[in-house]
């Protein structure tokens, strides 16, 4: 529940729609990458691993990373084109 607020509520007014905004960092990180087209769900998942290797890591995660964890994970959902 928290997690779709975030997406939905406060993250989407702070940063935009999150197509928008992940289309824009894919972008990005495609110039930063080279000749590799990163997508916006591939950014989403990024995403939800860079949260999930700091809990993996140093085992005092906080509340936070588990949350937005999840909710780059329900955004990379519905961005794949499946």
């Amino acid at each position: 529940m928290e997690a779709a607020d975030l997406i939905n509520n406060s993250r989407a007014q702070e940063y935009g729609p999150p197509e928008a905004n992940f289309a824009r960092i894919a972008a990005g990180w495609s110039v930063i990458l080279g000749d590799v087209d990163v997508t916006a769900e591939q950014v989403s998942l990024c995403m939800a691993w860079l949260k999930i290797a700091r809990i993996a890591g140093d085992g005092q995660a906080s509340r936070d990373s588990y949350t937005d964890s999840a909710a780059y994970m329900a955004l990379a959902g519905e961005l794949a084109d499946v």
